[in-house]
């Protein structure tokens, strides 16, 4: 029965209540951008002793601590231990939230209502992740402290009517919220004056091993997905919706990401950085992935309610000094982001990210851990 463990999973895992009394946040300075706004460092903590840390710049899960099959707590999320790494080039979307419009937008332009938008062309000829100098992930958002659930911490930005060429006047949120099952749910909103494409992710690179660890090349993954979304060289999607069966796209059962990750077209991409459509869309919030370490027995499972999971296998780290003076190495580490289908602005028939004044955007994914003896 395919998936069928992702099934199993489903029914045990329950997303509310959020957390037990025993859970709390705490919060501490985390320094300076270049031009001198504070950036906080919130801290969750549940009741089994997992972390999650997540600074205002760039709304930004910095560290994240889960037990393996021993017990023992690794932070297996890529970052930096301060600011200026975040700010820096070494800084490859490391953990923060994208956005206004996360992948790619073709030609860094789009049509609406016979106007043409033109963004930052930050990837060759096309937009990435929303573009420039003010996109979600370089921003300073403000942070406040939930009443309704106690380990969790929402953070808001305001972004005005043209920022990086987008329409509308948005109001955006991003809410953390750290379980005692072990999971971290990540909720998003936003509301426009104006009408406007909006596509939220969080772009964390995983390595269950512990952030720093030379490979994820030995991770086992399952993808619920039968079909991909093919690209062009510039890794914009053509529009067509292909069958997953017979190509090295194929993880519908689990499979090992270094076992054919070298046979991956390298016209488009140097390894996996590919669009997968999910199955069971419109089923609202659905496991949809799990990743495993088989050594230390880590489990991270993916629910999400988005139609799409972009696999980036880190191929373009390139051996920068992260926390603890760890090097990132070449794929070791890699992302799962549940967002919209890339470059949705030129495919009608793709799930729509347009959003009308009175409309609320919203999604939900939950990157829940477990462990395997």
């Amino acid at each position: 029965m395919r998936f069928s463990l992702l099934g199993l999973l489903l029914p045990a895992f329950c997303l509310f209540p959020l957390a037990t009394a025993l859970a709390e946040v705490s919060s501490e300075p985390f320094g300076k951008t270049a031009d001198g706004q504070a950036v906080e460092r919130y801290t969750l903590t549940n009741a089994k002793g997992m972390t999650a840390k997540i600074i205002t710049r760039g709304a930004t899960l910095q560290s994240l601590l889960v037990p393996d099959n021993e017990g023992q707590m690794d932070d297996v999320v890529l970052g930096f231990d301060d600011v200026a790494g975040y700010e820096s080039d070494a800084n490859q979307y490391f953990g923060c939230t994208v956005g206004r419009v996360c992948n790619r937008i073709g030609k860094a332009q789009f049509e609406l209502h016979g106007q043409t938008y033109k963004l930052a062309a930050n990837d060759g000829n096309n937009t990435l992740h929303g573009g420039g100098a003010k996109s979600l992930d370089k921003v300073v958002w403000e942070a406040s402290i939930p009443d309704d659930q106690p380990a969790a911490i929402e953070f808001r930005y305001f972004s005005t009517d043209g920022e990086e060429g987008f329409p509308g006047n948005v109001h955006f949120s991003v809410r953390y919220a750290l379980t005692d099952s072990n999971a971290l749910a990540i909720s998003y909103k936003a509301t426009t004056d104006l009408e406007t494409p909006i596509n939220m992710t969080n772009h964390a690179y995983f390595n269950l091993s512990g952030a720093g660890a030379e490979t994820i090349l030995d991770h086992v993954l399952q993808i619920d997905a039968d079909r991909y979304t093919p690209t062009d060289e510039e890794l914009i999607p053509t529009g067509e919706l292909a069958d997953v069966e017979g190509t090295v796209l194929d993880f519908r059962q689990p499979t090992v990401i270094g076992k054919r990750i070298d046979a991956v077209d390298k016209t488009a991409a140097i390894g996996y950085d590919h669009n997968w459509v999910l199955n069971r869309q419109n089923r609202g919030v659905r496991p949809v992935a799990t990743l495993r370490h088989p050594s230390n027995g880590r489990v991270l499972t993916v629910l999400t309610d988005q139609p799409g999971l972009q696999f980036y296998s880190g191929n373009f780290l390139k051996g920068q000094t992260g926390k603890g003076g760890t090097t990132y190495a070449h794929r070791s580490g890699l992302c799962l982001e549940a967002q919209h289908y890339p470059d949705s602005v030129h495919h009608e028939d793709f799930p729509s990210i347009w959003v009308i004044p009175g409309d609320t955007y919203s999604q939900t994914t939950v990157y829940k851990f477990s462990v395997e003896k």
